[in-house]
């Protein structure tokens, strides 16, 4: 199935509530965990970068499980950096953490490389993947730890409602909807590893990880 790309910022403002509406805890809380198992030499006080922020769950867990990191995070979105202002409105890490509403293109790079660049759900909807790879080269560092999970594209339109109805089945319309198009709009591991290469990013690897996601993780 050829890909179907989606728009590319969830900037209307109550498509971007429905997502932070949406239940992602328990999701994101394995996303943060798994990140900081996969690179134990972090240490407590990593400088990280999270593309793609979002509503700010993800800063805001990481921000909690690293309790010296420096966190900047980043979204095109207006609306989502709105969302991501009132998570951490009142936390005690919210010091710590710097919202940059910023596309990957624009991305400037630190005034040191960060520790690791880390990102959930963003890669889908780049028209343009070869951008964000880019722009991880910017701001990285010779040992950069790299930690990016997305959807991936199934093989037909069909698997993709079947996806839909396995996992998103209570879940309001607006988000059933963004869920199926975002399969369709997904990259394949081999399209992935292509794009790496093209890049000239090596160190990383791809894998899929469910029926539903992939991963590319490894060490600049």
């Amino acid at each position: 199935m050829e890909r179907t790309p989606e728009p590319e910022l969830m900037d209307e403002a109550g498509q971007a509530r429905a997502y932070a509406q949406a239940d992602f805890e328990e999701v994101n809380a394995a996303f943060v965990e798994a990140f900081r198992q996969a690179f134990p030499r972090l240490g407590d006080s990593p400088f990280l970068l999270d593309l793609g922020c979002g509503p700010g769950d993800i800063p805001l867990r990481l921000a909690r499980a690293f309790p010296g990191a420096l966190v900047e995070a980043l979204d095109g979105s207006q609306a989502m950096i709105d969302l991501a202002r009132e998570t951490l409105a009142g936390t005690e890490e919210a010091g710590r953490i710097r919202l940059v509403t910023s596309t990957v293109q624009d991305l400037e790079p630190p005034a040191r490389p960060y520790s690791a660049v880390v990102s959930n759900s963003l890669l889908h909807h780049l028209h343009q993947p070869g951008v964000l790879w880019q722009a991880i080269k910017r701001v990285a560092g010779k040992g950069t730890a790299v930690y990016l999970m997305d959807l991936q594209r199934p093989d037909s339109a069909e698997q993709a409602a079947d996806l839909v109805a396995r996992y998103a089945e209570d879940e309001p319309e607006q988000l059933r909807s963004d869920f199926y198009n975002s399969l369709l709009a997904a990259f394949t591991p081999d399209e992935v590893r292509n794009q790496l290469s093209q890049a000239g990013l090596v160190g990383l690897a791809v894998e899929g990880v469910s029926d539903r996601h992939l991963l590319v993780r490894g060490t600049l």
